[in-house]
């Protein structure tokens, strides 16, 4: 038997990867066996590798065990469930030595799954199923849920919870129950009378799931827009953001419908372009509605335009940016984080723009609550900057709480009683010297009226081609960009705070940088680390480059965005900051992040980084 069967102590450490055919229905199986392992209080990270098209290529879903609750993919294949005859050879080359790849043996073993460090297991599961159920479309989906079945037994999992999820999927459908169960039975039994089962890598019943619900990012936040008191959404369908309009839709369909008129209080619209659904935010937070748009990076280029009229006319608005692969179409279903620089300078002409950075499913149900405050407050667009590993796979996450005192923050708008009072209202005349002037809602007074002008402008709403005049209200939106330092959420940091190395990383990083501290630890390397949550950059960023000799600079793209918009926003050396970059598409690991800071270490030994 391979040595890691032998010797290692795996026991809910491990990762479980499923290779599939897109569109045979394995997703609902896959996922089964993921949820009972949470059921059973095992920490769990689920991460779906899916293509773009509808049907046919290859997909991948991986499942973490991790009784440390780590929420980073592992980096190492313990066990390969290979489905797919036509992935063979790239999924056998991915089990670690000491591993296990279970196929389906009803046809004969291809020469390409022979390696000597693995053990290979065949499972007949297509002649079991054949053999039991009837209708070619019913025998695919149902030889899914036997190899779960056979998983299931393998590793360990208690087959009453996998019962009792089985019961809540299908339970106004018997029939599909019936069949379900007998397909996972089917896979279990022949997997306990023909193999050795458990596995030395198997589960056994946690409490470490408490308190936590698996969401993905997209849905947590769609109901973060509900809280938050959003009633307008208008956008044009985009992977991988189209889940959260959906998401947002499904539960104001819960929500927001007099149960006695039917009436609803929201408004969902496709609209034909990126162009136009940015547009008709504008025109709904114009009138007082919070309204927003989920889009990706492709929907962010085509409402550059109207972007840059909302930051110079000063309409909220928010935007949220499910980021995937670029440049062009890229990869339209992997993850990266290469929008960060096109979200904070969007449009043309001198802006700047509010940035939230997500960490995971939780912070987007938050920070959406967060981001139409900000919108209204500041007047201006506010960006949450998720990605497609947050937006759409399944994360375990702290139950959503909700504090029933909260009140939306409008910011400064002026009722017709304030209006009255007023001699006259000037739009842009910064009144409080914090550079937000106030606004009016249409209809409230006929004071409040004026422009609203993408032109040049000065304070009073007028048009101007004056130079001083428009120079004038330029510099105060660069003073209320500064304001915005006060309201952004500050950023997260860990450890000691006064070693001479750290970390700065932003959104879905963060559970592979804080994997990392602890195999760092471990080595006895000591690093700080902070994790940006929003731009501008407030001062605990500013201090933390300052007092740090060497920087490493953590995010998912290419050309080092992060890095750059330090160096750009900040007072920081740029010889101090070192990049550790992930562009494969697969969210990030802690493995590039252990092994670049070790890397650069040992060209710096004068660091003192050694406990």
């Amino acid at each position: 038997m391979p040595e890691l069967a032998r010797n290692a102590d795996r026991t809910n450490d491990f990762a479980i990867k499923f290779a599939n055919v897109n569109g045979t229905g394995s997703a609902s199986a896959n996922a089964l066996i993921m949820k009972a392992i949470f059921r059973m209080g095992i920490p769990v990270a689920g991460k779906n590798y899916f293509p773009s098209n509808i049907q046919g290529l290859p997909t991948w879903y991986e499942v973490r065990v991790t009784r440390d609750g780590y929420a980073a993919r592992s980096g190492r294949i313990d066990i390969l469930v290979a489905m797919n005859a036509e992935t063979y050879q790239r999924d056998v080359r991915e089990v670690i030595s000491g591993g296990y790849l279970i196929y389906d043996s009803t046809w004969p073993r291809s020469m390409l799954l022979q390696r000597e460090d693995i053990t290979v297991i065949g499972v007949p599961l297509a002649k079991m199923v054949n053999e039991t159920f009837d209708g070619v479309r019913n025998r695919i989906l149902l030889k899914n849920i036997a190899y779960a079945g056979v998983i299931a037994a393998l590793i360990d999992v208690d087959l009453n919870v996998i019962d009792a999820l089985l019961k809540e999927s299908y339970a106004k459908k018997p029939k599909l129950l019936d069949s379900n169960t007998k397909a996972l039975r089917l896979g279990y039994d022949y997997a306990k009378a023909n193999l050795s089962c458990p596995l030395p890598l198997k589960v056994t019943h946690l409490d470490k799931t408490a308190g936590h619900i698996m969401i993905d990012g997209n849905t947590a936040a769609g109901l973060g827009c509900v809280y938050a008191g959003a009633t307008v959404g208008a956008w044009y369908p985009i992977t991988p953001s189209t889940s959260l309009m959906d998401a947002f839709k499904s539960f104001c369909e819960r929500f927001r419908v007099d149960a006695e008129t039917g009436e609803r209080n929201y408004a969902v619209i496709q609209a034909e372009d990126e162009l136009s659904a940015i547009g008709m935010v504008l025109g709904a937070s114009w009138n007082g509605a919070r309204a927003f748009t989920p889009t990706s990076g492709p929907g962010i280029s085509l409402m550059n335009e109207f972007i840059g009229l909302a930051y110079y006319a000063e309409v909220p608005a928010v935007i949220f940016d499910v980021a995937r692969v670029g440049p062009s179409t890229g990869m339209p279903t992997r993850t990266q984080q290469s929008d960060i620089l096109m979200c904070a300078y969007a449009s043309h002409g001198d802006t700047r723009h509010v940035v939230l950075f997500p960490a995971n499913p939780e912070e987007c149900f938050y920070m959406a609550v967060q981001a139409f405050d900000l919108a209204e407050r500041l007047q201006t667009p506010v960006f949450v900057l998720s990605d497609l590993d947050i937006g759409m796979n399944d994360w375990m996450c702290k139950d959503l709480k909700w504090d029933d005192a909260y009140r939306p923050d409008r910011g400064k708008v002026l009722s017709a009683e304030e209006l009255n009072k007023l001699d006259k209202f000037y739009r842009y005349v910064d009144r409080d010297e914090d550079a937000i002037p106030y606004r009016t809602l249409p209809g409230v007074n006929p004071k409040g009226a004026y422009f609203t002008r993408g032109s040049g402008h000065n304070q009073y709403g007028g048009y101007t081609e004056d130079s001083a005049d428009y120079q004038f209200v330029l510099d105060r939106l660069t003073r209320k960009f500064t304001t915005a330092t006060r309201y952004v959420p500050k950023p997260v940091t860990l450890g000691r705070g006064n070693c001479e190395v750290g970390i700065i990383s932003l959104g879905s990083c963060d559970g592979a940088v804080r994997e990392a501290l602890d195999v760092l630890s471990r080595q006895k390397i000591d690093v700080d680390y902070l994790r940006v949550k929003a731009f501008p950059f407030t001062s605990e960023v500013e201090a933390f480059l300052r007092d740090h000799k060497l920087i490493f600079v953590v995010e998912q793209n290419r050309d080092a965005q992060l890095r750059s918009l330090l160096t750009i926003e900040t007072a920081v050396e740029k010889s101090k900051l070192e990049s550790i970059l992930s562009y494969s598409g697969f969210p990030m690991s802690a493995d590039p992040i252990v092994n670049g800071i070790r890397a650069k270490l040992a060209e710096t030994p004068r660091l003192s980084v050694i406990k």
